[in-house]
């Protein structure tokens, strides 16, 4: 097993950081005048099992929409849970394999 998978679970939890702390920042400026909300964007690194890579852009428009970063905090949450059992889980079975052939 190679570390292809711990990488991967790694950038999704990175990515998931980054989309809370837009999400937070969005909030935290969601009275000031004129300001444009931040969007996060992710794709798929172009090489295989190397995860994923985001980019922060600027909406076009100014305005708050609270609702959506709530919903977006939470969905950042699950995702950085979600890719930490990954994590973990390859980890172990790393262990294991370790252990057997001790």
């Amino acid at each position: 097993m190679d570390g292809r998978i711990s990488s991967t679970a790694l950038s999704g939890m990175r990515a998931a950081q980054t989309r809370l702390g837009s999400a937070a920042n969005n909030i935290a400026n969601a009275q000031t005048d004129g300001y444009r909300r931040e969007q996060v964007r992710s794709e798929a690194e172009p090489a295989p099992g190397a995860g994923v890579r985001t980019r922060i852009d600027k909406r076009p428009e100014p305005g708050a929409d609270l609702a959506a970063d709530m919903v977006e905090q939470k969905m950042a949450a699950t995702s950085f849970a979600a890719n930490l059992q990954v994590f973990k889980a390859a980890d172990q079975a790393v262990g294991r394999l370790l252990d057997t052939r001790a």
